[in-house]
């Protein structure tokens, strides 16, 4: 069960490339389908995650690992490739088409406590209010975090924002799937399984919505490439391995982290400025972080 699982350093390595790659994420999306990009949304995502699911498979299979799936593999593997990808990711994308990154990066961070209500209704137990408290924490460093851009005037409509909430649900429900109906074969291959039957997902979106044909400019061209390496290839893999090793509540406080790591690495490389404002949020979303380890620590030494 996913409340048996202990804190390793294994899993805490995984889950700080999560932290530090899908922090830069959000930004390489809105370059990549913004309009005048010549990537539409699902043709971004199909081209994103089909390149990287064959290379893992591949390598998988050059290094003897099985790649051949079971039936009870196949359908954990569809099931949660297409909440993942197709519903999380393809939410994303399609909405960053009218929404700036900032704001997907604070809708999405509502991510968590979809998920502490979904496991609360599947063990039939409630979170403890130590839990809640430090979800809410985190929500609100988030909201302190990106209230000056929000204040001065972001993109997004309605339909943007219910997307982006949407895609955190399905998010959610594919990371608690993956969690509890785990797979015998190894991380790269379940990996890179998840990422083509997402793929194939987005696929038939793509047809079924008459997307045009991709046109990118240049810099969504980079745009894609940073995202099949970086976000695809190396830290969704590292993404599978904290959720393997990991409580599902520890892996998702990344959702809070990404927003403090962004406007981190804007600092060091873009020499964008700290505010009162970077420094309040960012610290209320690490007491929200500390808050949900520490309550896995007392639950894990009760178990």
């Amino acid at each position: 069960m996913n409340s048996e699982k202990q804190v390793t350093w294994t899993g805490l390595l995984n889950l700080f490339v999560v932290y530090v790659v899908w922090g830069s994420t959000y930004l390489a999306i809105r370059v990549a389908v913004r309009e005048g990009s010549g990537f539409p949304p699902f043709a971004m995502g199909a081209m994103r995650v089909l390149p990287a699911a064959l290379i893992l498979i591949f390598w998988s299979a050059m290094n003897r690992q099985r790649v051949k799936l079971t039936r009870r593999e196949v359908v954990t593997l569809v099931l949660s490739g297409l909440l993942l990808w197709l519903g999380g990711n393809g939410l994303v994308n399609w909405s960053e088409q009218r929404a700036d990154s900032s704001v997907a990066a604070l809708t999405i961070a509502a991510t968590p406590i979809w998920v502490a209500v979904i496991e609360s209704i599947i063990d039939r137990r409630l979170p403890s209010f130590r839990f809640i408290g430090a979800l809410l924490i985190g929500f609100s460093g988030i909201v302190v975090l990106s209230w000056p851009v929000l204040r001065s005037g972001v993109r997004a409509d309605i339909l943007s924002i219910i997307g982006l909430l949407l895609a955190g649900l399905s998010w959610g429900s594919g990371t608690i799937l993956q969690s509890r109906r785990q797979v015998g074969v190894k991380t790269t291959v379940s990996a890179g399984y998840q990422q083509l039957f997402g793929g194939i997902g987005f696929v038939a979106i793509f047809f079924l919505s008459n997307e045009p044909m991709p046109s990118p400019v240049s810099e969504a061209w980079w745009a894609w490439g940073y995202l099949v390496v970086f976000g695809s290839l190396f830290s969704f893999t590292a993404y599978v391995r904290a959720v393997e090793l990991l409580p599902t509540s520890v892996v998702m406080t990344y959702p809070y982290v990404n927003p403090v790591i962004a406007v981190l690495l804007g600092w060091v490389i873009l020499d964008e400025n700290i505010t009162i404002w970077t420094i309040g949020g960012a610290v209320l979303v690490l007491l929200g972080v500390a808050g949900i380890f520490n309550e896995r620590r007392k639950n894990g030494a009760k178990a």
